[in-house]
C-alpha cells in the first residue's frame, strides 16, 4: 500500500504540471512584483520527470550482479518576490519499477534510486530567500554548490540541505556564508531520509571570483559523525577564450582532524582544459600526501577533486597511503549530441601494513538533448582492479541510462 500511495503522489505531481498553464518553460528568474497578491499569480510551478536504469556487472566470484529502474521526478513551486521577500517548496520522489529492478530477498536490487524500500518521497526544498541587490539570505531545505557540499545530480535524488546561506555578490566577486544542519539525496543512505549534523552543524566561509582568473578560497568547520575535521579549499586558475579556450587550474585541499576522526589529509591538484572548435580535452592530476593512520574526505556529494569521475574518487585509496590519481578525458560536442571518453589511473602506495592499491576506471559516455527540455544520458563504467591477479570488489561494470524532462 505504501509503494502506491508514493506512486499516486508522484502521478498526480507530474499530472498537475502537464496540466497547468504557463509551465512548459522552466524559469530560473523569480519575478518582482508589486503587492503581496501578485506573489501568488506570478508564482512560477516548474518539475521534472525523469526514469533511471541502473545495473552493475560485478566480476568477483560470489558477488551479486545488482539493478533497478526507477521512475520519478520534481515538483517546484516557487512565489514571486514582493520587497524582496519570496518563498518555495519543492517535492522529490522515487519509484522503482518492480519488474525492471532485481529481488532485494536475493541481495540483486540496487538501492542507489530509491532506497532499499524501493520507494522514496520527500519536501526536499521549503524555503524563504531575500535579496536586495547583491544581497541574498535563504533560510530552510534548499540546494547548496559548494567545493565541500554539493548535489550531485546524477541519479534519482539529488542532495538537498537544511541549511542557512547568506551570500553577497558584487563585480563577479562572491562571498558566501553558511551552516549546513541537515541533508538528503544520492550522497547519504536513502533509507535514512534526512541526515542529522551534529548540534553545530558544518559551517562555511567562502570567497570566490570567476572571470578570466578564477579562485576560490573556503574554510568548512565539519562537525559530522566520522567526519569531523577543519577542512581550508584553495584554487587558482586562469582562463583565456578567443578562437580556442584554454584553462589552467590549480587546487589544494588540507583537512585536520577532530575528535578522533581520523581525517587528515594534504590534496594537491592540477587540471589543464582545451577546447577547440567542437573537441574538449583536459587532463587532471591529483596527489595525496600519507598520514599515518589517517584518512581523506573530499565533500559531501560529487565532490571538488580535479580527478572525481563517474565513480572512483581520490578517498578510495587516500587511507594511511600516499595516493595520486591521473585522468585524462575528451568530449566531441555535436549540435545536441555529446560523446565522451574519460580514462583514470588511480594508484596508493604501500600503507602501514604494506599493502598497496591500483585501479583503473574508463567511463564512455553518451548525451543527446532536444529543445533544452528532453535528455538522454547513457554511461557505461569499467573499474578494474590492476594490483590483484584475481577479480576483487573493485572488478566490475556499470551501465546507467537516464532520461528526463523538464516542465
Amino acid at each position: 500500500m505504501h509503494k502506491v500511495i508514493n506512486v499516486c503522489l508522484i502521478m498526480f505531481f507530474v499530472g498537475c504540471v502537464a496540466l497547468a498553464e504557463d509551465t512548459t518553460q522552466k524559469v530560473n528568474v523569480v519575478f518582482g512584483v508589486n503587492n503581496f497578491e501578485q506573489m501568488f499569480s506570478k508564482g512560477e510551478l516548474t518539475s521534472q520527470v525523469r526514469s533511471i536504469y541502473i545495473g552493475y556487472d560485478q566480476k568477483k566470484t560470489g558477488e551479486n550482479n545488482t539493478y533497478a529502474t526507477a521512475f520519478g521526478g520534481m515538483l517546484k513551486y516557487e512565489l514571486a518576490s514582493f520587497n524582496g521577500f519570496n518563498v518555495a517548496i519543492a517535492v522529490t520522489g522515487s519509484q522503482d519499477i518492480g519488474f525492471a529492478t532485481g529481488d532485494a530477498n536475493q541481495y540483486k536490487q540496487n538501492t542507489e534510486l530509491s532506497s532499499s524500500k524501493g520507494s522514496y518521497l520527500e519536501v526536499s526544498e521549503a524555503y524563504i530567500n531575500y535579496k536586495n541587490n547583491g544581497f541574498n539570505i535563504r533560510l530552510g531545505r534548499q540546494m547548496v554548490e559548494t567545493p565541500l557540499a554539493d548535489t550531485d545530480d546524477t541519479r534519482m535524488i539529488p542532495n538537498t540541505f537544511e541549511a542557512y546561506m547568506l551570500t553577497y555578490e558584487s563585480n563577479k566577486l562572491l562571498f558566501t556564508l553558511g551552516n549546513l544542519q541537515k541533508w538528503q539525496g544520492a550522497g547519504v543512505n536513502l533509507n535514512d531520509n534526512w541526515i542529522d549534523v551534529e548540534a553545530s552543524g558544518i559551517s562555511m566561509i567562502g570567497l570566490s571570483y570567476d572571470h578570466f582568473l578564477k579562485f576560490n578560497v573556503w574554510y568548512y568547520d565539519i562537525q559530522k559523525l566520522n567526519y569531523e575535521s577543519g577542512a581550508s579549499y584553495f584554487e587558482l586558475g586562469y582562463k583565456f577564450e578567443e578562437k580556442l579556450s584554454l584553462q589552467a587550474l590549480v587546487q589544494y585541499l588540507h583537512q585536520s582532524e577532530k575528535k578522533n576522526s581520523e581525517i587528515q589529509a594534504d590534496i594537491y591538484g592540477a587540471i589543464l582544459k582545451l577546447t577547440v572548435d567542437n573537441i574538449d580535452t583536459y587532463v587532471a592530476y591529483n596527489k595525496a600526501k600519507k598520514h599515518i593512520g589517517k584518512r581523506s574526505f573530499s565533500g559531501i556529494g560529487g565532490g571538488s577533486l580535479y580527478t572525481n569521475m563517474d565513480t572512483m574518487l581520490l578517498d578510495e585509496l587516500a587511507d594511511d597511503r600516499d595516493a595520486s590519481a591521473l585522468v585524462f578525458g575528451i568530449e566531441y560536442n555535436l549540435n545536441n549530441l555529446k560523446l565522451q571518453y574519460v580514462y583514470g589511473d588511480f594508484k596508493g602506495k604501500q600503507n602501514s601494513v604494506g599493502n598497496t592499491m591500483y585501479i583503473v576506471e574508463q567511463n564512455f559516455g553518451f548525451e543527446y538533448t532536444l529543445d533544452n527540455a528532453f535528455n538522454l544520458v547513457a554511461i557505461y563504467v569499467k573499474e578494474e582492479d590492476k594490483q590483484s591477479s584475481i577479480k576483487t570488489i573493485n572488478d566490475w561494470d556499470r551501465v546507467q541510462l537516464m532520461i528526463t524532462y523538464d516542465f
